[in-house]
């Protein structure tokens, strides 16, 4: 469709939906919520929030690997082993120099950096060589190139809440740049810690629901009162069309498009006007070939927060002409942070695949200040063009347009 199409020839998600690419997806379609109390979170002023349900590290990864990497760098690991093999490609025998890795976080690995806090309380002298090597957001990238052998590009893309979507528009850069010819690309995120889990609430952006977790992340419904912080990783293989033909790949469906705009507007809160996401949406179109018109279904952002689904939502309604299916995973998952973008990604590439639009969980009173069509249920459709928005602080706006194989 684009004059850049590149193939989506793998899948993989870890999601508090479930581990791997079946599993979340199921979560989506049924409108399943995730979010519940947080034994971690125990004594915070907000103590729910979405994790991944039975990850366990030693078993996935190997104890003594899994010992060395910060939760955020393990999630990745495991959603990529689950790409590389969908897509069927074998890193033992690849050419590695052509193979990249663009990662998105945004953050890294808090996790560690607040453990070993305390052990600096106590002595010095005990803080753990691995603290950097475990918490810098780079090692995500890293850890995933020394997993299967990728020595070309290499990069992580800190983008706040947009960081997973803007690596995959990096991604396909490099591939029409022709820097490389696959890339292992995606997010993964697990600051589900109390420091930031404080902070967030400190900033007023989270859901105040613990009485009732399971409602409290309701994008674009009129009661809605801040988002539920989840932590994942989705990771996705792309090659050029050309290529995954001629190896005989399996196309699940294209990234077609990409634009990416700063508001220039405030450090947390979008353009109350929707001037730069609306600018990205239109790149993406532009850059994919093709007009308002053309959009059959929206992955939105939707946080659940009442300043950016008022703004996402009318801009929705203001540029699209043919009043697609919108709908917001994040009622499952909650906001998966710097993941987020990838994750929606390939939710919005099985859409596509499967023609099947899944729900806006916990939509249960349209906010009436919007004017866009809204999934409530699992809605066969076809789908030759979906739109996966994300938007983070700092203004960061990516949209990535996705198209039928």
């Amino acid at each position: 469709m684009g004059r850049h199409d590149v193939a989506v020839t793998g899948l993989g998600l870890v999601t508090p939906g479930g581990i791997g690419a079946g599993p979340s997806w199921e979560a989506v379609l049924d409108g399943r919520p995730t979010a519940a109390h947080d034994p971690e979170l125990a004594g915070q002023p907000v103590r729910i929030s979405c994790r991944v349900p039975g990850f366990d590290p030693d078993r996935l990864l190997g104890g003594r690997r899994a010992h060395r990497l910060d939760r955020f760098v393990q999630l990745a690991l495991v959603a990529a082993r689950e790409a590389v093999t969908d897509a069927g490609l074998d890193p033992a025998t690849w050419d590695g120099g052509r193979v990249g890795v663009v990662l998105g976080c945004a953050d890294g690995g808090p996790a560690t950096v607040e453990a070993q806090h305390r052990v600096l309380l106590e002595n010095p002298a005990w803080v753990s060589p691995l603290l950097l090597p475990m918490h810098l957001p780079n090692m995500l990238a890293g850890q995933t190139a020394i997993e299967f052998g990728a020595t070309g590009p290499n990069l992580v893309v800190a983008t706040a809440c947009a960081s997973g979507a803007s690596a995959v528009g990096t991604a396909r850069d490099l591939l029409a740049l022709g820097r490389c010819d696959i890339v292992v690309t995606g997010g993964s995120e697990a600051m589900i810690t109390p420091l930031v889990m404080a902070g967030f609430a400190k900033m007023g952006a989270l859901s105040r629901r613990d009485g009732d977790p399971a409602t409290a992340s309701r994008p674009f419904d009129a009661n809605r009162d801040g988002f539920v912080a989840g932590e994942g990783a989705g990771v996705l293989v792309l090659e050029r069309v050309a290529d995954a033909r001629a190896r005989g790949a399996r196309v699940r469906a294209r990234i077609s498009g990409y634009g990416a705009t700063a508001d220039a507007h405030h450090m947390t809160s979008p353009h109350p006007g929707g001037v730069g996401i609306e600018a990205a949406l239109r790149a993406a179109l532009a850059d994919a070939g093709a007009g308002p018109g053309d959009v059959q279904h929206v992955n939105a952002h939707g946080t659940s927060t009442p300043l950016n689904d008022l703004a996402e939502g009318r801009m929705l309604h203001r540029v699209l002409t043919a009043d697609p299916l919108v709908t917001s995973t994040k009622g499952v998952t909650g906001h998966l942070l710097g993941a987020a973008g990838a994750v929606e990604a390939a939710f919005g590439v099985l859409a596509v695949e499967h023609q099947l639009v899944p729900p806006t969980a916990n939509l249960r009173t349209p906010d009436p200040g919007l004017d866009i069509r809204l999934a409530t249920a699992p809605t066969a459709t076809r789908i030759d063009l979906a739109l996966s928005n994300s938007f983070g602080f700092g203004g960061q706006n990516a949209v990535l347009a996705i198209t039928r194989a």
